[in-house]
């Protein structure tokens, strides 16, 4: 029953991470319409800035480690965000207007600038920040097994949870919200009613990057680190694991999203770990077909 507990424990933290990213994701996907790897590029590159900004801070100005990690943090999220609003603007929204599918490739295009980017300016080391809010929490304990998180992992549950609240009651309940769903629904009823479905297109751009580079810093906070292949591989996960839920939802994409976070850390207690990405995988491959088929039914 501890280990059963345990494991369920160990499955809030990456399953926080994936209702986050999904979240911000069906932000995005709501007014592309296409999958966009893009997103899991800039949660990456925010990663990487947020490790090159703290290292920089402790080597070269000597800060204590709360301001240079303060610092990595400022600088991650203002480049996160910016990288977002300016491929919204330039790349996405021309190439949405033009031909749809076009997104699927320049989003390919983008990972590629952001992660080669990435590599370069850290002279392709890896870099990896010193251990902070480490220490456990007992959560439970019965016959000597406690149940345990670390503080960092409480922290970055509360703070991801709360990414998705706030972000839900900004679309149901705010101006922008308004618009936002109106343009999902339809972008040429949107403007004949006089809304600019351009404007709400790269805010919706920009706030799925600024959901990705949070998340981007949490999660590196979490491992220490944020590896060079971390942009294909969560830019392609998060395409998958948001259809668990549904792309044209964002509650219902993290609340799908988390599940799979549940059910990844469940596979790993109990069953053998080598299989467990083409298990999932193939699961939210299949989902995602099934789900995509239902919505072409007249």
């Amino acid at each position: 029953m501890a280990y059963l507990l345990q494991q369920l424990a160990n499955a809030v933290p990456l399953a926080t991470l994936y209702a986050a990213l999904a979240f911000g994701y069906s932000l995005a996907f709501a007014v592309t319409k296409r999958a966009d790897i893009t997103y899991g590029a800039i949660f990456a590159f925010s990663g990487h800035l947020y490790l090159l900004s703290a290292h920089f801070g402790w080597d070269r100005l000597w800060l204590t480690l709360p301001a240079a990690l303060g610092l990595g943090a400022v600088t991650a999220l203002a480049g996160g965000a910016a990288a977002g609003l300016t491929v919204g603007q330039v790349v996405m929204r021309p190439l949405a207007r033009i031909s749809p599918n076009a997104v699927i490739v320049a989003s390919l295009g983008v990972l590629m600038v952001l992660m080669e980017g990435a590599r370069l300016a850290s002279d392709t080391r890896e870099l990896w920040l010193p251990p902070f809010l480490n220490r456990p929490v007992i959560l439970w304990q019965a016959g000597g097994f406690p149940v345990t998180l670390t503080r960092i992992q409480l922290v970055n549950a509360a703070a991801m949870l709360a990414l998705v609240g706030i972000g839900y009651g900004v679309i149901r309940h705010s101006r922008w919200g308004r618009l936002w769903r109106a343009v999902a629904d339809d972008a040429r009823a949107a403007e004949l009613c006089g809304t600019s479905s351009a404007r709400v297109f790269v805010g919706a751009y920009a706030a799925a990057a600024l959901y990705a580079s949070l998340c981007g810093i949490l999660a590196t906070s979490h491992y220490g680190t944020m590896d060079f292949g971390a942009g294909l591989l969560f830019g392609l996960k998060v395409v998958l694991i948001a259809a668990a839920g549904g792309h044209d939802s964002p509650l219902r994409a993290a609340a799908g999203a988390a599940v799979v976070g549940l059910a990844e850390t469940l596979w790993s207690g109990y069953g053998p770990i080598f299989w467990r990405e083409l298990v999932v995988v193939s699961v939210l491959v299949l989902v995602l077909v099934v789900s995509r088929r239902e919505r072409e039914v007249p």
